[in-house]
Parts: C-alpha cells; structure tokens; sequence
C-alpha cells in the first residue's frame, strides 16, 4: 500500500523568535473582553475577533546597511492589533528575515544567518539562512510597528537587486483556553529595490495554494511558517545541514521529500533523513499519493511555474533521480556533466515525441500518452427495468474521436448493476452486480445488452446501471520504449425508476475532483475503470466487508479508516494490507476537504442501511456511527455509539447536528 505524504515537522534551524513585550504587568491596563468564536469546519468560517493578519507596508536599506521594515498587524475583522496583548488580547510577535536575489542568479542569499554546529558528527559548524534576532521595534500606532534589524547588509550593497522582507506573525491566544499556544499565525514577504526602481527580478516557481491542495494547510517548524514564498528565504543553496551536509535548498529538498520510498538511495537501503534539534526527521517511508511524474500538480499558478521544464538542472534532477552520477556519467548514459550548461540541449522544454528526453517526455505517465485513442461510454437507455425483470441496457462505445469501438476487441467492460438508490445494497430490495456482456451491436458503437440478474422482486424506487471498459494498449510499438498503458473510460451511472416513481439519482456525499487535489485520477485502484466517487458507492456499498479480516468496506467507513492511517486505535486492514501505515497530508478535521457542502452533518446523513462494524466490537452498525467510527474506531466511541442507538435508530442528531454543543463542527473546529 502506498503511504500519503505525511505534512513535514520541524527540521530546519531557525533563529529564536523576537518578542514585543518589554512592558512590565504593573503598567499594562485591564484587556477589554471580545468574543472568541473559534473557527469552526471548512476554510471560511468566522474567526470572530481572533486571527492575526500581517502584512509589510515598506522596507528600506539605509547607505550604512541598516535594515529598517514597517508591518501592520490585524485580526481576522481588521481590527488593529497589540503587539503586548494589552489594548487588544494575546500578544503578538513578529520575527523577519531579510535577503536579496544577486544579479544573474535566481534565488536568494540571506543577509540573516546562524551558525549551526553538528552535534552527532565531527562535521564543521554551517552558516544558515535564519530570522534576524536582537533587532530592536518601534511603535508607529496600536498594530503598526517598525523593525530595525540587528544584521545590517554590507555597504556594498547591490542597490539595484531585488530584496525581500519575510515575516512570521504569531498571536498568543493560549491563556483564554481554547487556542493552543501560537496557534494563529501568518507570512508575508515584501519585494523592493533598495533604489526604488520598479521589481522585475523575483522567485516564483512553486505557489502555497499548489502545497495547499494537499497540505490544508502548509505548516513547517511547529506552525511558523505557512507559505511557501517564505520558505524559500530560508531554504536555499546557502542553508546546509550540519550534521549530514545535506542541503536544504527548496527545490532538492522538497523533491526528495515528496519523492521519498521512492528514491534511488532509499530503495538500495540508505535513508532520506535530516537531524534536526535533537532527533531524525525520516522521510524515507514517504509516499506521494499521486504518480510522482505530475510534475504540474506543484508547478501551477506561479509566475515561474515552467520552471520544471524549461530549466533543468543537476540539482534538480538529481533529486530525485540520486543514483545518477552526472561527475561520471554513471546512469547518464556514460555522460559526464560538469555544469548545467549543457542540460537544455537535450532536455528539452517541448516533446517531440512521447517518452522523448525531452522534460515532459521523460515525465509522462503512459496514461496521459497522445497514442491512447481514448474509450467513452454512454448508456442511452433501460428497458423492462421492472421488479423480478432482468433489464435491458442499451449503449454506445466510442473512442475520444468519437469513432465506434467492437467491444469484443478490448480488453475488458462491464455492466453494474446497482440498487436502491438511497442505500445501495444487497439485502431485501437491494442488489450489485457485475456483469460481462455478450452484448448485440446496432450501428455506429451502439449495443444492447439483457443482463443475466434480475431487478429484485421487492425493488421500489430509483436503481443505478453503469459501464466500465478499459483497453490494454502498446505505446510505442517496435522501439526500445514500448510499454503498455491502460486505456480507460471514465465510468459513467445512468438513473432510472422501476416503479414509474420520479427517478432520483444517488446523493452524492464527497466529490471526484476533491479527491482529484491529492491523486490527482482515482484510477490508480481498480485498474483505472472506477475512477469516480458515485462508481465508487456502487461496489462499497453498506453490505460489503472485507473477505479475509471481516473489516467494513463500505465507503464512507474505509475512506475514513484509510485517510485515518497511523492515527487510528486499532489497525485497518483490508487482505494482508495494514492502512495503520498511512500519513494524510492535511488536516482531518477539515471535512470539506473531501466533502460536498453539508453532506458530513449527521443531520444531512440520508443512509438507513446497516454497516459491518468498524472494529469488529459488534456485528453491525448504524450508518452515522459507522462513518465516525471509521476515524474514531477506539473502543470507548464504539460504545457511546451503541448506547445511543435504540430500537428507533441513533440519536446522533441531539447532540452532533448544527448548532449542538457537539455539533460535527465544533468538535472538528480548527484553531489556524
């Protein structure tokens, strides 16, 4: 099973943080009360009169090199803030880096540094980029400050270079109970020109709402840092770490990151690790939970978003591939490369060929290939979908160009049959099933097919008919990269009533294109035929459990255990695979995450069908308990659900549903 990328911790060295306060207790006067509204589940929540929101409004370098920056600081209404936490509560503290992009070059050096000496090796001590400690603040207004920077820049001094401010702005809201220590927080970075020409030289490769399709948010070293264009400050060639003289450059270390069990060193037995105050920092059992050759899954929206492929690079490249030898030419095709000077001649920005040497060529997943022709199903219509009836399907197989397609010369489709609509199943009512048709064409790709089961005799309401086709298909034929691929169509669910009442289609709880933000095609299960939610629902279905471990397989239940990985009581597993290995690169508590709006309320749960126990501690479960207990699947939530549930149903909505002390909510609010 592969792991999801876990969210990194701390393991850079970072200067202390600089505080404001240097007024006594005596001569602060009483904090006026406001209302502490915590953020509650999903992005755009109130914060109430909490939250802190930095922003630089200039920054100047006197002739001498005298750093001087001015920042406001607000909560989430706009409301100006004390740095002291005595007119407005919890103070605030600021700590700034200050660093410059040199002519010719592309990213930053720090004027801003710290030595970090090794403490489990004999390794020389290394200079750092760091925040500025020992400057001194000034007070323009409640929430309006100036900072004067201990480090002064050298008076030679490129004036004419691109400079930045960085800022981290943490608010201390600890002693009012609800907010853990540092908890809110918030980056800016300010761009000049020290002459006050206009900026033109600046380092966009990556932005933070690419980290934040997964990352929800970005958090580094204990909450500080949140946005990526303040990270990379820091994390360039100048910052190497002490103890494994491993570089901490952003754009290596995030590519071995991301790229983790899956790098070179790491399968051959050495680890991707980092000391860093005290301890290890593996990232050696990271697993992308994407194909790792989506390389715009990251590279998107930034103003040097091309970067990937337009400037290749040793550093770069090597990343990830690290058992190339570019000194020796060892898996470079006996190449030896001393500079990057030569990389773009073969490694080209534009492929002229699929797999080519070309960047995108040699990073594109055979599924993306142009020579795929594409499969698309499309069920047309139903007929004698009646109960005790075996229905007949009719529908069309083309290829993306819209040409017919003989299903006897593709590798695999089915037609799943799947119902009711409100709780697909297989009990009273209910059925799923999927079979292979020897299906009677028309013209131009149409087919008819009369399934083998029938509509069950007790069927009422809405059911579901879907196709699933996939080709297995050579790409580059006759060639030394010929490969085969898997040619799928997108799963497609068609409605229709067996009782002559209002068709309904199936609800939909959680969204493809949400799942999309992290794995970018649900098609790596299943052979790629099932690569949508509502297909999903379908199979993972209330009745389904796990053949070898007895585990729920139902969907709302498995998704949850499998997001839940490490963090789960007892181990989820599905045949020989434990799920307990798996890291999620967000935060669980943001539902909206995977959720449409609203449909993770347990007033909104439509389900009536009963669930395999999560956790085996009783035969079955009710469908709101189940979900939770797919995430809380400890015993004491097992048994709270139990005494809750009577021979009338769960009475979860008393106390979890909107607006409740417990509301699903409130329990899962988050304070950044």
């Amino acid at each position: 099973m592969r792991k999801y990328l876990a969210v990194a911790g701390a393991v850079f060295a970072l200067a202390p943080v600089v505080l404001f306060n240097t007024t006594s207790a005596a001569d602060r006067p009483v904090k006026r009360t406001v209302d502490f509204t915590p953020r509650l589940n999903g992005p755009s929540s109130s914060l109430g009169k909490t939250g802190v929101v930095v922003k630089i409004q200039s920054a100047a370098i006197a002739k001498d090199g005298t750093i001087t920056v001015r920042a406001t600081i607000v909560d989430s209404d706009g409301t100006p803030l004390d740095s002291l936490g005595v007119a407005t509560n919890g103070p605030v503290s600021m700590s700034f880096i200050a660093a410059y992009i040199p002519a010719g070059q592309s990213q930053y050096v720090s004027y801003t540094t710290s030595v970090s000496a090794a403490t489990i090796t004999k390794n020389p001590s290394q200079t750092q980029a760091a925040n500025d400690s020992g400057g001194t603040f000034s007070t323009n207004a409640i929430g309006d400050y100036t900072y004067t920077f201990k480090t002064k820049a050298p008076v030679t001094f490129d004036a004419t270079a691109t400079h930045s401010i960085g800022v981290s702005a943490q608010r201390n809201l600890a002693e009012f109970g609800t907010f853990d220590e540092w908890s809110e927080t918030s980056n800016d970075v300010f761009s000049f020109v020290p002459n006050g020409s206009v900026v033109k030289v600046t380092r966009s490769v990556v932005t933070t709402d690419a980290c934040n399709q997964c990352h929800d948010p970005l958090i580094g070293h204990g909450g500080s840092r949140l946005k990526v264009e303040l990270c990379i400050m820091c994390h360039q060639p100048q910052t190497i770490n002490a103890d494994t003289l491993l570089t901490q450059d952003m754009k290596v270390l995030i590519h071995k990151i991301h790229m983790g069990s899956s790098l070179p060193s790491v399968k051959a037995g050495t680890p991707y690790r980092i000391w860093h105050r005290g301890a290890w920092s593996d990232f050696s059992t990271v697993v992308f939970p994407q194909d790792v050759r989506n390389c715009t899954t990251c590279h998107q929206g930034a103003t040097q978003a091309d970067n990937w492929k337009t400037n290749p690079s040793a550093a770069v490249c090597t990343s990830c591939h690290d058992n190339v030898n570019l000194a020796t030419g060892l898996n470079h095709l006996n190449l030896p490369q001393i500079d990057d000077n030569q990389c773009k001649d073969c490694h080209t920005s534009k492929a002229a060929l699929d797999f080519d040497a070309s960047i995108p060529g040699a990073h594109l997943i055979p599924t993306n290939s142009t020579e795929l022709p594409g499969l698309v199903t499309k069920v047309l219509k139903v007929d004698g979908a009646t109960p005790g009836n075996a229905p007949t399907v009719t529908f069309t197989v083309t290829d993306k160009a819209n040409n017919p397609v003989a299903i006897s010369k593709i590798t695999s489709i089915r037609v799943v049959l799947g119902g009711p609509n409100t709780d697909y199943n297989t009990g009273a009512g209910g059925i799923r099933v999927s079979e292979n048709p020897n299906a009677t064409p028309f013209n131009n790709g149409v087919y008819t097919y009369t399934m083998t089961n029938k509509i069950p005799a007790a069927a009422t309401g809405s059911y579901t008919v879907s196709i699933e086709a996939s080709n297995t298909v050579t790409l580059m034929p006759n060639t030394q990269q010929s490969q085969t691929a898997t040619d799928a169509a997108a799963p497609v669910e068609f409605y229709f009533s067996v009782d002559k009442s209002p068709v309904a289609a199936r609800r939909q709880v959680v969204a493809t294109a949400k799942c999309a933000a992290c794995h970018v095609n649900l098609g790596f299960v299943h052979g790629g035929t099932r690569a949508a939610t509502q297909e999903c629902t379908i199979c993972h279905n209330p009745a389904l459990s796990d053949g070898t471990s007895g585990q729920s397989v139902n969907l709302a239940t498995q998704i949850h255990s499998i997001h839940r990985g490490e963090n789960l009581a007892n181990p989820y597993v599905l045949g020989t695979t434990n799920y307990q290995d798996v890291r999620f690169p967000g935060d669980l508590r943001d539902c909206t995450a995977c959720h449409m709006t609203g449909t993770y309320l347990v007033e909104n749960v439509k389900a009536k069908a009963l669930v395999a126990s999560p956790g085996g501690f009783t035969k079955t479960t009710p469908p709101i308990s189940a979900a939770c207990q797919g995430c809380h699947d400890d015993e004491a939530t097992a048994s709270h659900a139990l005494a809750n549930t009577t021979v009338l149903g769960e009475s979860c909505a008393a106390c979890h549903s909107a607006g409740e002390a417990f509301s699903v909510d409130r329990v899962h609010q988050r304070i950044f």
